[in-house]
């Protein structure tokens, strides 16, 4: 019993990763096909939230360079919905112009999280 616990317990960390990179790859097809843009803007929630689960393991695995190129590909996923925005009657536009501004707040809150400011190190204090 302690021999398939083992077994079991090491083939859902090997897949687990799998399982994630998956989900990413399903929300990014299902947001690049949306073409309504109201389902395109909800289909970018759910890949945001992945990517930045995503750049998150990256990060926590040392990779801040990938970590670094998925935040990027989330801020010019967030930058497309300047597109769909053009698309929508003029009434409309200004709800999806506050959303896309909470994203873009919350990108940069993120990125700031992820990537503290560190003190100069050549700077000489008085």
């Amino acid at each position: 019993m302690l021999k398939f616990c083992t077994a079991a317990f090491a083939a859902l960390a090997l897949f687990a990763p799998l399982a994630a990179q998956d989900r990413l790859t399903v929300e990014q097809a299902r947001y690049d096909q949306e073409t309504d843009p109201v389902r395109k803007a909800r289909a970018l929630v759910k890949l945001g939230d992945e990517q930045i689960d995503e750049a998150r393991k990256q990060l926590k695995n040392g990779d801040e360079v990938a970590s670094l190129h998925t935040l990027e590909q989330y801020r010019d996923e967030v930058r497309h919905i300047d597109d769909l925005i053009l698309t929508l009657p003029v009434d409309k536009r200004p709800f999806f112009r506050e959303v896309r501004t909470d994203l873009v707040n919350t990108q940069n809150e993120l990125i700031d999280a992820l990537f503290p400011r560190q003190p100069e190190r050549n700077s000489k204090k008085p």
